[in-house]
């Protein structure tokens, strides 16, 4: 049986002791949790930050390492199923069970009760916090500080309009591997749209085109996907798209006919319907 190497937890002849009997490793071994401490955290291909970055994890998010490798931790991300390496510094102990998620674009972490005090990081849609206390406006999150407590979202809570939720990050610049709101990339933005209205979504875009199913180029309307080969958009309806693209080098909003136009794109290799119509 092939295993998808971006989903598939081993490396150098060591894997996980879930995937023993599926793949031959010389060693297998129980993957040890931890959770992400930084705002966002890059997932390369290598142990070396000069390496393709291919993914992301957010703030409170679980990541099951594997291995050590120099100032790097092997591992996969819980929540997409990522394979690869995280440094060291951006991961901690397992943070307590997220009891919310940030659900504005971006919010402030501060380091006291107060809006005056020192901000400590920004954390983006999405990430994972507990919230242990709070004080007026603000709640106070384990392991973050604290941050505007009308800017996140109880665990089990979820927008309703994934083409909503992605017309957020119009303006973000275009990141490869991104999913933060400080940079994204396409097949991130549908990702980040489709998991704040709480549509499990996995990371790249051939992946996302096994997502719900198939449609004709006339069905196609808000909250659909269309895809190129590399390349996925979210519909609004009325014939526009919004996408992260190297062609702008950012989010943006455009007429579905403008992308087909350009030499880059061409016609559409399909198009997907997530949601129940």
């Amino acid at each position: 049986m092939m295993m998808d190497t971006r989903t598939t937890l081993m490396r150098d002849g060591i894997a996980a002791r879930g995937l023993e009997g599926l793949v031959e490793a010389e060693v297998y071994l129980d993957p040890t949790p931890m959770s992400c401490v930084a705002a966002a955290a890059g997932i390369f291909r290598a142990p070396d930050a000069a390496s393709e970055q291919m993914d992301q994890i957010l703030f409170g998010e679980r990541f099951e390492v594997l291995e050590e490798d120099g100032g790097f931790w092997l591992g996969q991300a819980r929540r997409d199923g990522y394979v690869g390496y995280v440094a060291k510094a951006a991961l901690g102990k397992v943070a307590p069970a997220p009891t919310h998620r940030v659900a504005t674009l971006r919010t402030y972490a501060f380091e006291g009760p107060s809006i005056k005090s020192r901000a400590v990081s920004l954390l983006s849609l999405n990430s994972l916090v507990a919230v242990e206390a709070q004080d007026g406006r603000l709640a106070k999150i384990a392991g973050g500080g604290w941050v505007t407590a009308d800017h996140l979202a109880a665990v089990g809570e979820f927008a309703e309009d994934p083409a909503a939720v992605a017309l957020q990050f119009v303006g973000a610049p275009y990141l490869w591997g991104g999913r933060e709101s400080l940079g994204l990339d396409c097949s991130g933005l549908v990702q980040q749209a489709l998991f704040a209205c709480g549509v499990a979504c996995p990371r790249d875009t051939d992946q996302q085109q096994q997502l719900g199913r198939e449609i004709e180029a006339a069905e196609f309307g808000r909250n659909d996907l269309v895809f190129w080969k590399g390349h996925v958009a979210l519909g609004l309806g009325e014939g526009r798209i919004v996408h992260a693209n190297a062609t702008h080098m950012m989010t943006v909003v455009e007429p579905l006919a403008e992308t087909i136009a350009r030499p880059a794109y061409g016609e559409p290799t399909g198009y997907r319907r997530v949601l129940r119509a």
